[in-house]
């Protein structure tokens, strides 16, 4: 138990590096501005190095966090039933509090809030809670491939000359009012203006069906735990090392059409459908070196783990500080590297102050209390099934 709890706690913390990483370049040059580089002062090596992580890194942690949420409910179903507990009750209010903190957060702070897909996202998989494994991993597939599918010559962002255009002159207006802007012109910013020009009932469609683009990796996780992936890694090492070995390299191809036949409408779908490969890869790669060796950088990314919804938001706070105008006013400066490297310094501070803390507190505080909200208990843990209850109170007057 405790080895499958370091490998999963180890792998979230690992995500959580790669989303900074990719993160970076939407808090640096904006949620649209990372991909048009060329309005921006940077070299022929910035893009060169924002090719890489589009292959290396965009896309394919995002999918690490959502299996390990999916692999954590079955967990947490698991507990709640042996507590005989409600298991939809507690997660309806901890995908609640999700929903407000993912709306909250992306209102009020940062456009590329992950939290509020997720919580809703979570309702959907309360669907497939009690679904046999084999079901998750067929529904799984299905859905990566189909919302793969919808990524066909969706290589640029703006195609005709008036898109073009219209798109030119949003980054150019983000560059000038996030760089130098007070917070209220930046929530202004971000809250009215909109590049892509879509009627309102397109984006309320684009709400209903954002949980199905984050389905499927859910789904996988939820398979892997009742498949027991993480138990005993190490009698199955060599499998580990060839299926990490191969998910990466069809992975990394995959997404390489996009830089290298950028013209070829068909790797819009190659690179969606890469991103959740590599993904995989990543996942098998991690778990077998970190059964392999003791370095001290696994616990690094075990604390971060622990504490993730705590280290996430806290990457926000740092990040908008640094770039937007009532900080530091960074933004739409620097190059990609200076970014990469920013992120692994804030990621590096980010691993010692958990370390740190986890060493007199067991958990953080925005985990403290999602689970006091999940649980309407003050010490944020599972009530006590009434035979235990009974039985502590007998031993108590014995």
């Amino acid at each position: 138990m405790n080895e499958r709890v370091r490998v999963v706690d180890a792998l979230r913390g690992f995500s959580l590096l790669g989303i900074l990483i990719a993160n970076m370049l939407i808090f640096q040059f904006g949620l649209y501005g990372k991909d048009e580089l060329d309005l921006y002062d940077v070299s022929q090596f910035d893009h060169v190095a924002h090719n890489i992580l589009k292959v290396f890194v965009e896309t394919s942690f995002m999918p690490i966090f959502a299996f390990l949420f999916g692999y954590g409910m079955i967990r947490m179903k698991e507990s709640l039933e042996r507590r005989d507990l409600k298991v939809k009750r507690h997660f309806s209010r901890r995908f609640v509090l999700l929903v407000l903190l993912g709306f909250l957060h992306g209102a009020f702070l940062w456009e590329g809030d992950i939290l509020l897909a997720y919580g809703m996202t979570g309702f959907l998989l309360l669907l497939f809670m009690n679904r046999k494994k084999k079901t998750l991993m067929i529904w799984g597939v299905t859905l990566l491939v189909l919302t793969s599918l919808l990524g066909y010559g969706s290589n640029e962002l703006a195609v005709t000359d008036q898109e073009i255009e219209r798109m030119n002159e949003y980054v150019l207006q983000t560059i000038d009012v996030y760089g130098s802007g007070t917070y209220g012109e930046i929530l202004d910013q971000r809250m009215n203006e909109d590049p892509l020009i879509l009627p309102d009932e397109a984006y309320l469609i684009l709400l209903v069906l954002a949980p199905l683009f984050t389905l499927p990796f859910f789904l996988i996780g939820m398979y892997a735990a009742k498949a027991e992936w993480f138990r005993n890694i190490h009698h199955h090492k060599k499998l580990w090392l060839k299926r990490g070995l191969r998910f990466s390299t069809v992975g990394l191809v995959l997404k390489g059409m996009i830089v290298f036949l950028p013209e070829f409408n068909g790797s819009g779908i190659a690179y969606s459908l890469g991103g959740g490969i590599l993904a995989l890869g990543y996942i098998f790669l991690f778990s077998f070196f970190l059964e392999n060796t003791n370095a001290w950088a696994f616990k690094g990314f075990e604390a971060v783990g622990k504490l993730s919804l705590s280290n996430y938001l806290a990457q926000t706070l740092v990040c908008t500080t640094l770039f937007y105008g009532y900080g530091l006013g960074l933004f739409g400066k620097g190059s990609v590297l200076l970014g990469f490297s920013l992120a692994l310094v804030i990621y590096s501070l980010q691993a010692v102050i958990s370390y740190m803390w986890l060493k007199q507190f067991r958990t953080g505080m925005f985990e403290k209390g999602l689970r006091m909200w999940t649980y309407w208990t003050l010490s944020g843990r599972p009530r006590k099934k009434k035979a235990e209850h009974e039985k502590g109170l007998h031993e108590r007057v014995m």
